[in-house]
């Protein structure tokens, strides 16, 4: 039975880690405690197309809890860090008219900004400035592309993927045009108070251990259809959405420019540096308390104790 009906504020628990730590067994946990409905914080798994490669959760997965964000648009659907912003902000006015506690799962450093701290307002970009940066890494490819946003945007070269050279793009086109970094815009100042209380879980396991977990994942993945699944995808493979782990490299193999065992185990050094960048992101950012994600009777303790000591 939920205690939720004894809460009188609003919270806002994100569970949060890296790639394969395990976070949805977390979250599916915290939401029957509390009672609560889960929101995704990941950038891809947005996508309905995309489910094995994504691990985004099955209706078995799901265990009969209500989840959002999770596969209801397209990659053909232009999505961004803002759309995700101002979706999330109606979802949690509607949802905080009946609930107390929600929980948020997902390990997309720009999306939870976005929950913690608003997002500002973005400059149009003029063509030419795109076409600059397009020519750019046409003729000096991604180690250019890298050097330059590390260069005029330190912060965010940690968390962006960087072997997704649209999202560089992005980010140096608007450094050029504001003349400020990209990362200043991540944080509204302006926003209002956000009329919940956020309580940060952040997962965490020893580096080897997290990097097995990686790898199974990604074995795991191929025996459930992965191949099968990026072959679909495949005609789309210049989309956006399109861009990120688990599919280019399998592209890259439809292509020929690779075999299967290359591209798999690209997958999984591919992952394991994406894992890294986000335990960087969540050090930087954020106020998180860590715990191994088999401490779940503490975790649960910790967020009772943070929701009572809000009442006093």
């Amino acid at each position: 039975m939920s205690d939720s009906h004894i809460i009188e504020n609003k919270f806002l628990i994100i569970i949060t880690g890296p790639t394969a730590v395990g976070k949805t067994a977390a979250s599916l946990h915290l939401a029957k405690t509390f009672g609560a409905e889960i929101f995704s914080a990941d950038s891809r798994q947005i996508f309905a197309e995309l489910s094995i490669g994504t691990a985004k959760p099955g209706p078995i997965d799901m265990d009969n809890i209500p989840h959002h964000f999770i596969g209801h648009k397209s990659i053909h659907d232009h999505f961004s860090a803002g759309h995700f912003e101002s979706e999330f902000t109606n979802a949690m006015s509607a949802y905080f008219k009946s609930k107390d506690i929600a929980i948020v799962t997902g390990g997309t450093g720009l999306y939870l900004r976005a929950i913690m701290e608003g997002l500002d307002d973005f400059p149009d970009i003029p063509n030419e400035v795109i076409q600059f940066y397009n020519d750019g890494f046409e003729t000096n490819g991604m180690e250019w592309l890298r050097a330059e946003l590390q260069e005029q945007d330190p912060a965010y070269y940690l968390a962006v993927d960087l072997s997704n050279h649209r999202r560089i793009m992005r980010a140096l086109c608007v450094c050029k045009v504001a003349g400020r970094p990209f990362s200043s815009f991540l944080t509204n100042v302006k926003k209002p108070k956000l009329p919940y209380t956020t309580i940060g879980v952040l997962l965490e396991l020893p580096r080897q251990e997290l990097y097995d977990r990686i790898n199974k994942r990604v074995d795991d993945m191929m025996s459930a259809g992965l191949l099968h699944e990026a072959r679909n995808v495949y005609p789309f493979k210049g989309l956006a959405s399109l861009e990120t782990v688990g599919y280019r490299e399998l592209f890259d193999f439809f292509d020929g420019h690779t075999d299967l065992d290359i591209a798999v185990n690209m997958i999984k050094q591919n992952s394991r540096r994406y894992a890294k960048r986000q335990m960087t992101w969540f050090r930087k950012y954020g106020d998180w308390t860590t715990f191994h994600p088999e401490q779940i009777s503490e975790i649960e303790g910790y967020i009772r104790s943070e929701i009572s000591t809000s009442h006093r």
